[in-house]
């Protein structure tokens, strides 16, 4: 019994010795005013620590301090840019009397952070890098850390956790009268030493315009030269919502984060990435050494249906079109953020499903360097053909320049008319290609500034709206005198064959050689279409080359006979008629011919019975 109470008073008799010893020999005040002076002399800030720092020694040794202020530069609105209500270091003992400083947990509560960006652009950051400072930061090695203290190296340091609670940042930027408040309530980092991974975890809230809730976690691991660090296992979860945003939203990523700091070079790939219904996975580098960081970014997605999201249709479209010209305030949009980025983007979508427009396998490829826009390849299947695109805009003047190359490919134009804008005008296999150059974004004088040629051809197809044999047996009924001639079968004229081209300038569309190849008809055509109002000036001219429905061949007075027929009204809804003055002269003019021939049959006739009689 003896023994044990001199082994408890001799263990008592230590830790009383080694408190003693600690706070007689350990000041920690003396290096605060050191510490105040570094920071008013790289800074020109005040630092204020109001509280004593001080040793706690249950349930673990550790130092106590608290009330650290640094300020704002002078004359800002918020006096203090960083406050920091309380830090707690746990220390382990048993190094700190070989010199070595072994963190076994590192509290922080209460930090608040005000940033501030005055009227005139200052901000709360201004001075805190010296101005004479390499724009590159020097290579951070090992050996160099060593050197610079001569008593303690990166080696040395291992924390135990590292926790921050109630910290605090306001955004406050004054010339724009916005405040954005960002509340973490919590950030842990688990047991900590260079070169090991280390559980991370974090939950945080922002208010805004658009209020965010997020929380994360991953195993944060530093390289021993500290010029490396990555996160594995990356797992963020958050949440958007506001009255800037329809819906509240829900997104999550899975993937890893990577930073390279000699070579100035961030990775993030996520394997999984998600939000509301869509899905898919991202790949995202960042090369910041040069001025303007060189971003490449890889996205691949699943199926996205974009009905829930799209505005409900109203009005008539036509209205709307028109309406929309003269609304839209008549100012070029400022691009100069083109001037800023240097993009690689690749980007592929499985489907996409807008309204009752569907389309599949999207493959986009752009860049953005030197305020230029460039797509190089953007194409996408649709109704059993292709669909492909390359263009560039062009933002390094006053007024930004485009061009443009399109072609669609063996398409089925009739689902495709009645999907997009409900027009059942054009059926068959459709190819067409157009090429264009323009000026001007704003919508009018972009369809004003637009210059095209093009070309199309549909195969096996129809024309809706117009029954072409029929209108022609209508017209044989007027030229026999049966003026009350009705039309009664089907809108539709079948043809084998339908070409063209055209061109677009001033915001007309001009077609001069529509040729449609029908079982007894050739139609060719020609006209316009004002790109403004959607009004269409067309002319057919018909011509018959066998025999029509329930007519004999001899009997059709309108074999080879041109007959000209117009369409006339919008796009939207389009009319068609029978040109009768046109129809009138062109057999008059047919009736003259045989005249003529009968003519010249008689001449001929008269001509050599005289020579047989010489």
């Amino acid at each position: 019994m003896k023994l044990i109470k001199w082994l408890l008073a001799i263990a008592l008799t230590l830790c009383v010795s080694l408190v003693l010893y600690i706070t007689l020999l350990f000041d920690v005040n003396a290096f605060k005013p050191e510490l105040i002076e570094l920071v008013k002399k790289q800074t020109g800030r005040e630092l204020q620590i109001k509280q004593d720092l001080s040793w706690s020694f249950f349930p673990k040794l550790g130092i106590d301090l608290g009330g650290i202020i640094l300020s704002n530069p002078q004359g800002f609105k918020t006096d203090e840019m960083i406050k920091v209500k309380g830090v707690v270091a746990s220390v382990a003992l048993k190094p700190l009397f070989s010199n070595k400083v072994q963190i076994e947990q590192l509290l922080l509560d209460g930090v608040e952070i005000n940033l501030v960006t005055t009227q005139d652009g200052r901000s709360s950051l201004d001075g805190l890098v010296a101005e004479n400072a390499p724009n590159r930061a020097p290579e951070v090695t090992q050996e160099s850390l060593s050197k610079g203290s001569g008593q303690f190296t990166m080696d040395e340091l291992s924390i135990g956790g590292v926790r921050v609670t109630n910290a605090k940042v306001n955004i406050i930027n004054l010339a724009q009268d916005s405040l954005t408040t960002l509340n973490l309530k919590e950030f842990t980092l688990g047991k900590f030493s260079l070169g090991q991974a280390s559980q991370l975890q974090y939950e945080f809230e922002m208010a805004a315009n658009i209020n965010v809730s997020s929380q994360g976690k991953g195993l944060l691991t530093v390289s021993s030269d500290l010029s490396k660090l990555s996160i594995d296992g990356l797992d963020i979860k958050t949440t958007m919502s506001g009255d800037a945003l329809p819906e509240t939203i829900n997104t999550a990523m899975i993937g890893a984060l990577s930073l390279d700091i000699n070579r100035q070079a961030l990775q993030l790939t996520l394997d999984k990435l998600s939000a509301q219904d869509f899905s898919g996975s991202a790949d995202i580098g960042v090369n910041y050494a040069n001025p303007i960081p060189k971003i490449n970014l890889s996205l691949v997605l699943d199926e996205m249906d974009l009905d829930p999201y799209l505005p409900a249709e109203e009005g008539d479209p036509a209205t709307d079109i028109h309406e929309s010209s003269t609304t839209v305030a008549a100012l070029e949009p400022d691009l100069s953020a083109l001037k800023t980025l240097d993009v690689n983007l690749k980007v592929k979508i499985a489907a996409i499903k807008a309204a009752k427009l569907k389309t599949e396998n999207w493959q986009i490829a752009m860049k953005v360097k030197n305020g230029k826009l460039t797509i190089k390849e953007f194409s996408l299947d649709l109704y059993q053909g292709k669909m492909n695109l390359t263009a560039s805009l062009d933002a390094n003047q006053t007024i930004a320049r485009y061009q443009f190359e399109q072609s669609l490919k063996d398409v089925q134009i009739r689902p495709l008319l009645m999907d997009a804008a409900e027009l059942e005008v054009l059926s068959g296999t459709a190819n067409f290609s157009m090429a264009g150059t323009g000026q001007s974004l704003i919508p009018t004088k972009l369809k004003q500034n637009l210059v095209a040629d093009g070309a199309f051809e549909v195969a096996d197809g129809a024309l809706y709206g117009v029954n072409i044999p029929q209108m022609l047996r209508t017209a044989q009924a007027k030229l026999s005198g049966e003026l009350s001639a009705v039309d009664t079968q089907e809108l539709k004229t079948d043809f084998s064959r339908l070409t063209g081209s055209f061109n677009i300038k001033e915001a007309s569309v001009t077609n001069p050689d529509l040729a449609i190849s029908a079982p007894l008809l050739r139609i060719a055509g020609a006209g316009s279409l004002d790109i403004i109002s959607q009004a269409i000036d067309y002319k057919l001219t018909t011509r018959v080359v066998g025999s029509l429905a329930g007519q004999e061949e001899q009997a059709n007075p309108l074999k080879g006979l041109d007959i000209p027929l117009k369409i006339y009204g919008t796009v939207q809804e389009p009319e068609y008629g029978l040109d009768t003055s046109g129809l009138l002269d062109a057999k008059l003019k047919q009736e003259t011919e045989k005249v003529k021939e009968k003519v010249k049959d008689k001449l001929k006739d008269g001509l050599l019975k005289r020579l047989g009689d010489l």
